[in-house]
């Protein structure tokens, strides 16, 4: 019996400059380049993971440029996600609180979707500003499914967000992992 195939878009959403293509290229090849460019409307990342009993997991990754003037392409490329990263520096306030905006983005379709809270950039700890407190209260407001601090340039919490989030998505889609008995 061939392996079951799965295939999810995951979107990462948040302002210009919070770190959402450092995660995706970071956990897509395991790099961390300090020269990203700006995203311009979206680029697009690909990992196939096999997770437990040989169902293959083909995601598709959604980085969206988040300077305003890209904004008018999002509506058609949040149709159809399975899942979404909101995503915040937590060295810069003013990105924390446009979250405000970018949740409606990503719940367009699905008011419900599965979707985590990321703080960027937690390597750079004697300049964060986010507490943790208020991210955890953000999240309970907003119906987000968890809060994760990460680091692109460490790794920290990279590949343990991925799997989370395909984990709360296979749940929310009803998929069980466990293999059916035989007669």
């Amino acid at each position: 019996m061939s392996p079951r195939r799965l295939i999810y878009k995951i979107i990462a959403a948040g302002d210009g400059g919070v770190g959402k293509t450092s995660l995706l290229q970071r956990y897509v090849d395991d790099k961390f380049t300090t020269d990203t460019k700006m995203t311009i409307g979206t680029n697009v990342f690909h990992k196939d993971i096999t997770l437990k009993n040989d169902i293959l997991c083909s995601l598709q990754l959604w980085d969206f440029g988040g300077q305003a003037r890209f904004r008018f392409l999002l509506d058609a490329f949040v149709k159809g996600t399975s899942g979404a990263f909101l995503m915040f520096d937590l060295t810069d306030y003013n990105t924390f609180e446009n979250l405000l905006m970018w949740d409606p983005i990503v719940r367009k379709f699905d008011p419900n979707i599965p979707t985590l809270l990321l703080g960027c950039k937690n390597d750079l700890k004697d300049l964060i500003v986010i507490d943790d407190e208020s991210a955890i209260e953000f999240a309970k407001e907003n119906n987000i499914r968890g809060y994760f601090k990460i680091s692109s340039k460490s790794g920290y919490n990279v590949n343990r967000v991925f799997v989370t989030l395909v984990n709360i998505i296979m749940k929310y889609k009803g998929i069980r992992t466990a293999k059916k008995r035989s007669i």
